[in-house]
């Protein structure tokens, strides 16, 4: 099968996964890469970037290949550049190596309406830019429970972004703009994230369902084979247990399942690993209950901090010490 070229014989293969038309002029002044096919056409091969390119009196077959390969268009950058698989979303994992906090962006690039999950005050800097340059509108900064080991960015982020709304369940007793119930949802575009409350860790810990991408955020409740600690902050063990097999491993055992942390390396697990691997929560729940009181884990070294603020919504003048 043959694709034909649109106004000019000369084509340029951008990132190996497609072709665009380039005009004479972007052809001299970015590339000097062009290929040219036989009667105006590009094969089916060159389209699927099983790239074999024709002679050039002016590159080595290899040199023809590399600059190909990085060519970049001049202002044709398109949202569809910016999203996932299926292109109809933008997801991005972001990690804090202090405090080994994942922060999540997740955006519909039709509307350009953008959530972020678990914030961190240091680097909402990071945040920001990461939301500007992908030309994002950010409605939501959202936390999945009231947290003890790092200061929310969610304050910083009102701060600069006034139409931005912070977000935490009702229950956990911290100030936001938006307070959820179980079952609330929250909406960005086309898509929703659903409020499913998991306590445990803490009283006010929820996980953010993305249905209609199979994903789940679990905060601090659940972790890639762990959990949440759960000897503080109106911490309860049996709780937890309920909230995971109850809420999350209820789930489709194939959805994609985001913690709040990783201390090992780890991005992603899935419904169905946890319910197979997950040390402690595949045992009974007596069983766990037990595990998790003799954890003997040292006193949070960022908590009496980190409270305090996170109970505001991370709103402050200055930070705290």
């Amino acid at each position: 099968m043959a694709v034909p070229l649109v106004k000019t014989s000369v084509s340029v293969l951008r990132s190996g996964s497609f072709l665009r038309s380039a005009t004479i002029s972007h052809f001299v002044a970015r590339s000097l890469c062009a290929v040219t096919c036989p009667s105006n056409t590009l094969c089916w091969n060159c389209a699927k970037s099983q790239f074999q390119p024709q002679k050039s009196n002016l590159l080595s077959k290899s040199a023809l290949l590399r600059r190909n390969w990085n060519c970049v268009s001049i202002g044709t950058k398109k949202m569809s550049d910016f999203t996932g698989k299926g292109k109809d979303y933008i997801f991005r994992q972001l990690l804090d190596y202090k405090s080994f906090t994942y922060t999540y962006l997740l955006a519909d690039p039709v509307s350009k309406e953008a959530v972020l999950i678990d914030p961190v005050y240091e680097l909402v800097e990071r945040d920001l830019n990461l939301v500007k340059a992908l030309g994002l509108d950010l409605k939501f900064a959202i936390n999945t429970h009231v947290h003890a080991d790092h200061i929310t960015g969610t304050g910083d982020i009102k701060k600069r972004v006034p139409s931005c709304k912070s977000v935490i369940t009702e229950v956990s007793g911290a100030s936001a703009d938006v307070k959820t119930k179980d079952g609330t949802k929250l909406e960005f575009g086309k898509f929703s994230l659903e409020v499913a409350r998991t306590p445990g860790h803490t009283n006010g810990c929820c996980t953010y369902v993305w249905r209609e991408k199979g994903m789940a955020f679990t905060g601090d409740t659940l972790l890639i084979r762990g959990c949440g600690r759960t000897d503080f902050q109106e911490g309860d063990a049996a709780t937890l247990y309920e909230s995971v097999h109850t809420k999350i491993f209820t789930l489709p055992p194939d959805f994609s399942l985001y913690p709040a942390h990783d201390y090992t390396g780890q991005t992603v697990t899935t419904v169905a690993e946890e319910k197979a691997f997950n040390p402690r929560l595949t045992k009974s729940k007596e069983a766990f209950v037990e595990i998790m009181g003799n954890l003997n884990l040292p006193y949070p070294k960022q908590i009496d901090r980190a409270l305090p603020a996170n109970l505001v919504c991370g709103v402050f003048d200055e930070p705290p010490k």
